[in-house]
């Protein structure tokens, strides 16, 4: 809306959201409040005021350039990487009674109720009461997956930390090797952390569902797992979990070397703010192999 339309005629969600707000706050309240007259029938336009069922809203509640009725900079966008979340919020004067259960047992003396509705253009159109010290603006609303990557964010995760293959190993072509991590919170997981932001809290859990092994020979090896530490009694025995075996030697790689990356794959679940989902984080690790042949002297 351009801020200059007069009434309250709103367009579109907003609109049908202000019938749904009026209904609502209709259920629990005995009497007229601050209305020139009210129907059960649903909202009614005046010249200047929206009268609800019980109470008004002011007119421009639906301006989100900043029209009466709307909390000076109540308009924020917010959301995850891909999507941003774009909120109005609308003041509501006069107060519903105490009694009222959207004040969630809080002092209308002291506090000051809007009804937030918001849109990301798509499925995700989030509203409800906000309650909020009288006198001050609703906080921006923040969509949950955008709390759930700041909490993401905030774990440092990292590559997976090498056991083997180790840079100062020596290893043989055709006998088996044994490829595994070292496993704490920012290199393996599990490693959990939480934000907040306008009185939602999102929880993430991430941990490491994958490891790609890409081996330096044109090969690359799929491990589900940390992999199983090499015990000198298992001899030749190939790694039950997470192993290679080099054809020919790397003399003739860069540096003598074959260049292994170990590329882990974070799953990450996060819920909090009604949501819940699932997030993918990707880290990488490098490690250089030297791989030779055993010389037979006779």
């Amino acid at each position: 809306m351009d801020g200059h339309e007069d009434g309250c005629a709103g367009e579109g969600l907003l609109t049908r959201r202000l019938g749904i707000l009026a209904a609502a706050l209709a259920l629990a309240i005995a009497g007229t409040a601050g209305a020139a007259h009210a129907s059960d029938d649903g909202p009614e336009v005046g010249a200047g005021s929206c009268h609800l069922v019980k109470f008004c809203v002011s007119a421009g509640a639906g301006d989100e350039t900043g029209g009466e009725g709307q909390a000076d900079g109540s308009q924020s966008g917010s959301g995850s990487r891909d999507n941003h979340l774009k909120c109005a919020y609308i003041k509501i004067e006069p107060k519903p009674p105490a009694e009222h259960p959207a004040w969630k047992d809080q002092d209308p003396e002291k506090y000051d109720m809007y009804f937030m509705s918001c849109s990301d253009g798509g499925q995700n159109n989030p509203d409800g009461f906000i309650i909020v010290p009288e006198g001050q603006p609703p906080a921006p609303q923040v969509e949950s997956q955008e709390l759930a990557q700041r909490a993401i964010d905030s774990m440092t995760l990292l590559g997976p930390d090498i056991a083997s293959p180790r840079a100062a190993g020596k290893y043989t072509v055709g006998v088996p090797m044994w490829m595994w991590v070292n496993q704490s919170a920012t290199t393996y997981g599990p490693n959990t952390a939480s934000a907040t932001a306008g009185g939602v809290t999102v929880t993430a859990t991430a941990k490491v569902s994958k490891i790609v092994w890409t081996m330096g020979d044109g090969t690359s090896v799929t491990c589900n797992g940390p992999g199983t530490p090499y015990t000198a009694s298992e001899g030749v025995a190939p790694s039950p979990t997470c192993g290679h075996l080099y054809s020919t030697t790397s003399a003739g790689a860069g540096g003598g070397t074959f260049a292994v990356t170990a590329t882990s794959t974070w799953t990450i679940d996060w819920q909090g703010g009604g949501a819940a989902g699932q997030l993918t984080e990707v880290r990488q690790s490098n490690v250089q192999a030297a791989v030779g042949e055993v010389q037979v002297v006779r």
